[in-house]
């Protein structure tokens, strides 16, 4: 396990502590659980609505995403994925994608094809793998989600499952810049009852909250401690 692997699981559990505390649930009540598939949860809840909650890391970045628990609890319909923007290694743009290129429908294929700007292919694709991505996280099935099955169509903004658009999901896409880098993101959250929506909150929506990781660790232990 690495480094970097170890710091981001460190600082996810303090993001969830940290805002379970800032809402009211003493330290000595926090309780996590974690479903049959493997999601974690939050296993005593004094908060009406309950919060639901998914963590993820790449590279440096550290991110969570929590909603109000409303359906199929315990661990509730909320997921995130975010990725930084690049070719990992010395690879090239079309063997990068050719490794996962059965994860991806022949619609997304085809909005990857040479003769579209190399920089827009790759948004695209990491526009699509991070919906699917969060989409299976919210679902609390992760690596047990054939890809395959999400479609991902980012010039018409549609998504759809099996062949069909899923009703009842809000997917939030955004993306984080850090001096010269760049991570896409997606929140995916089940809410139930309306058509699905994708909503497009460009860079650094105002909703979002970005932490220097230090300071937050600092700010994080004296919070814990009253």
């Amino acid at each position: 396990m690495s480094e970097s692997y170890k710091k981001g699981t460190l600082l996810g559990r303090l993001l969830v502590k940290v805002m379970l505390k800032e809402r009211g649930m003493p330290l000595d009540e926090m309780r996590f659980a974690t479903t049959v598939e493997g999601k974690p949860y939050v296993a005593t809840q004094t908060l009406v609505p309950p919060l639901a909650y998914n963590i993820t890391h790449d590279n440096d970045l550290v991110a969570m995403a929590f909603a109000p628990g409303i359906n199929n609890p315990p661990a509730y319909n909320v997921g995130i994925d975010v990725m930084k923007v690049r070719i990992p290694g010395r690879e090239t743009f079309d063997s990068f994608v050719n490794t996962v290129g059965d994860q991806l429908t022949s619609l997304e294929h085809g909005l990857l094809q040479v003769g579209i700007p190399e920089t827009d292919r790759l948004q695209r694709f990491f526009w699509m793998w991070t919906l699917k991505e969060a989409y299976t996280k919210a679902l609390g099935i992760g690596l047990g989600f054939d890809f395959r099955r999400i479609e991902f169509d980012v010039v018409a903004r549609v998504v759809r499952v099996d062949g069909k658009q899923p009703d009842g999901w809000r997917f939030n896409t955004f993306v984080i810049k850090d001096e010269e880098e760049l991570y896409q993101c997606v929140v995916a959250e089940y809410i139930g009852d309306t058509k699905t929506e994708i909503l497009d909150n460009a860079e650094n929506p105002k909703w979002l909250k970005i932490y220097d990781a230090v300071q937050f660790t600092k700010n994080a232990v004296d919070l814990l401690k009253k």
